[in-house]
């Protein structure tokens, strides 16, 4: 189990390579980049910042979970903090298991119960000014299965 924060680049191949396991029938890796625009505005860089102690100890809850409700393996979860360019990777979440479906069920349900509960805020920076900007909004299928 991978779970930090850091400043610096975040290493997706080599944390995609480091869960594999001998047991497992796939990798799930959701890759969360900085894109150029939001809502028709033009992004220039994103700025996050943590209340970092609660969030790694929430964090290494929804890995916890994960593995209990999705019977998974294992699972890696990385966030950048800091100034972060277009087209680099601010969060990587990988879930290693026997079966796929499990692997792409728990990935959603971690990205998704990350956003509205692990204490990150993003400041998007526009060409046109700055905002704190809100998580997207969970999806139907997830509303009420969030317990951290």
């Amino acid at each position: 189990m991978q779970v930090y924060l850091t400043r610096d680049v975040i290493p997706a191949d080599a944390i995609a390579a480091a869960i594999k396991a001998g047991e497992d029938g796939a990798v799930c890796v959701f890759d969360g980049i900085v894109r150029n625009n939001t809502r028709g505005r033009q992004t220039l860089f994103l700025d996050y910042h943590a209340y970092e102690e609660m969030a790694l100890q929430q964090m290494h809850a929804l890995v916890e979970e994960a593995i209990e409700r999705f019977d998974v393996r294992d699972v890696a979860i990385v966030h950048r903090l800091g100034k972060l360019e277009i087209g680099e990777t601010s969060i990587l979440i990988a879930v290693a298991a026997a079966h796929r479906g499990a692997t792409f069920d728990a990935c959603r349900w971690i990205i998704d119960t990350l956003k509205k509960t692990v204490p990150i805020w993003k400041k998007e920076h526009f060409a046109d000014g700055a905002v704190w900007a809100d998580g997207e909004a969970f999806p139907e299928s997830v509303v009420g299965g969030a317990s951290v």
